[in-house]
């Protein structure tokens, strides 16, 4: 009972957070502090700057502004989507049995 108790929690997470995600305006994530050591310590953008920023902008579908801050997102985003396809799948599976 307990593993059936776990599979439900991990279902419940896969799903709540996309949504909470969407629940949030897209520029939630573009004021704050600097994380990225190769800004911070050298000023100097890496190829993952600003990805946390396009995803979000991206799934919200404000194309421009996910374009501005990482062109990569629209690369990150359907890798991003199959693999949470692919653990939600899982997860309903592993109940399922």
């Amino acid at each position: 009972m307990k593993k059936n108790w776990w599979h439900w929690l991990r279902i419940a997470l896969l799903v709540l957070v996309p949504v909470i995600l969407l629940w949030l305006p897209a520029d939630f994530f573009d004021e704050g502090v600097i994380v990225c050591p190769s800004k911070q310590f050298f000023n100097f953008e890496c190829l993952g700057c600003g990805m946390t920023r396009a995803v979000m902008h991206l799934i919200h579908l404000d194309v421009e502004s996910a374009l501005y801050y990482n062109p990569g997102s629209f690369i990150v985003v359907p890798i991003l989507v199959f693999f949470w396809l692919r653990w939600l799948l899982r997860a309903v599976k592993n109940v399922a049995l």
